[in-house]
């Protein structure tokens, strides 16, 4: 098969869909890999890597897309600059679509039958951890958001004792103990703070105190926190009141706050009202993760940085693409797992028996195959 790279277009997308050192394995297996001209630069990875690894760099983007059999992309095809119309009639798909907000493409895709695979999509079960670019994308952000609140809080991490007397340890409160909030704590651990983690999973308290930190505790009403595909579950208001009265009563001891807290297709839960934004110490921080899905935060603004109540709150986007690098790494990994496991017939044919072949698919044959996002956009995308 032909597999194209193209260059991302989204503003502020540095990230590349495949790095020279996974070019390779494709085209020892026998497929051929096109790259478009500058696909790479902005994560450090020059025409000149993708022409020694053995791939073909294509100038422009139309022929690219003519050629390829098959189109490797980390942004979801943009619909206003029409690039879903650029993926042939009964080609194929791989990279994030956020189906339920990009209804233009999904239907350009359903009326000329390309068969698209959307990462977000790969069921969270144990043989497709090594697809999962949820997590691959959580542990960059989760890094980075430490960083950047270390950077914006106007005390240091670590404990000091200096000749002009002793420092004590910042502390800072992870919200949220998935990937990105885990990759939270370790990084802030090794940057010396004293740091706590909430999440109303108590089974993920082991987790949270292997890694140094304190376990906030709640109320738990008897509710289940988790879907059976391993995303946190939009829980009712009761339960969403008990997990403010808990972070609450912490919140007047804590200098930074690293919200990670999202449910897979809806908005996330707002867990630090502007209320509880009061209660914080002036020159406090606050980094929400979830901006993209209305934050965890009542007063976040995504994409921007804000002071309220004399506390800093960035409304974190896209964090991956500012570690370009390793983000581009990772991806690329997770990318080509997908492609392998989809493509391992000795004449390319599907599974559509195999779940995660499944799982991922949201079109097909001209039909829109995935029941959550076929429900979604009829209705209206609510």
């Amino acid at each position: 098969m032909k597999i194209g790279i193209p260059k991302e277009t989204v503003a502020g997308e540095t990230r590349v869909a495949l790095i020279p050192s996974m070019v390779a394995p494709l085209t020892k297996n026998g497929h051929e890999v096109l790259v478009e001209a500058g696909a790479g630069m902005a994560a450090s990875f020059p025409d000149e890597a993708y022409t020694a690894a053995g791939a073909t760099v294509i100038a422009e983007t139309k022929a690219l897309y003519d050629a390829a059999d098959i189109i490797f992309k980390v942004q979801p095809p943009q619909a206003a600059k029409g690039e879903p119309e650029l993926i042939g009639e009964g080609k194929t798909f791989i990279g994030y679509m956020a189906p339920f907000y990009n209804a233009e493409m999904v239907k350009s895709f359903q009326t000329r039958k390309v068969t698209a695979f959307s990462m977000e999509f790969i069921p969270r079960i144990t043989r497709a951890q090594s697809m999962d670019t949820l997590s691959s994308m959580a542990t960059i952000a989760g890094y980075k958001a430490v960083l950047m609140a270390a950077n914006e809080l106007g005390k240091i991490f670590p404990l000091l004792m200096t000749a002009a007397g002793t420092i004590t340890p910042a502390n800072v409160l992870i919200l949220g103990a998935g990937v990105a909030g885990l990759q939270a704590i370790a990084t802030a651990k090794r940057l010396g703070a004293r740091v706590s983690a909430f999440d109303p999973r108590p089974a993920v308290r082991e987790q949270v105190e292997s890694l140094g930190a304190t376990f906030v505790e709640m109320e738990l009403p008897e509710e289940d926190v988790e879907t059976k595909g391993g995303y946190a579950k939009a829980q009712s208001d009761l339960f969403l009141q008990k997990e403010q009265e808990a972070i609450a009563a912490r919140l007047s001891k804590i200098d930074a706050v690293i919200t990670t807290a999202q449910i897979f297709g809806k908005a996330a839960p707002v867990l630090i009202t502007t209320e509880m934004v009061k209660k914080m110490n002036p020159g406090s921080v606050i980094i929400d993760l979830a901006a993209e899905n209305g934050g965890n935060c009542e007063l976040t603004e995504a994409g921007k940085t804000v002071v309220k109540e004399n506390v800093t709150i960035i409304g974190a986007v896209n964090l991956p693409a500012t570690v370009p690098v390793h983000a581009s790494q990772m991806y690329a990994k997770n990318i080509v797992n997908l492609f392998n496991h989809l493509y391992q017939a000795e004449d390319n044919a599907l599974d559509w028996e195999d779940e995660i072949t499944v799982g991922a698919c949201i079109t097909r044959d001209g039909e829109i195959t995935n029941e959550m996002v076929k429900d979604r956009l009829s209705n209206g995308g609510n």
